[in-house]
């Protein structure tokens, strides 16, 4: 049973991040939208702990554009419709509101 996870608020203003990374399974994706994409800034910790946990990330590309990031070559960007092709895809969506 897989889950989507789904941020989107700045990982710098609390733990949502954090405590997402420690429940994330191994079958698991998290999606990256709004201010959450600002956990891709390089030299962060926030980035080192998404690389080395090596799970399945993707960001939305409108979202990574208007905040100028860079997407890591391990991650991918999508647009609107492939995030809903996202949900439909696993079992579970869990939004860390």
């Amino acid at each position: 049973m897989s889950t989507l996870h789904m941020l989107s608020h700045s990982p710098f203003g609390d733990d949502r991040l954090t405590s997402c990374l420690r429940l994330i399974g191994s079958a698991d994706a998290l999606l990256l939208s709004g201010d959450a994409v600002y956990a891709l800034q390089p030299d962060t910790a926030l980035l080192a702990a998404l690389q080395s946990r090596q799970i399945k990330l993707f960001v939305l590309e409108e979202d990574v554009q208007a905040r100028a990031v860079s997407i890591p070559d391990w991650a991918e960007a999508i647009d609107y419709p492939a995030f809903v092709e996202l949900t439909i895809h696993h079992d579970k969506v869990n939004s860390w509101l």
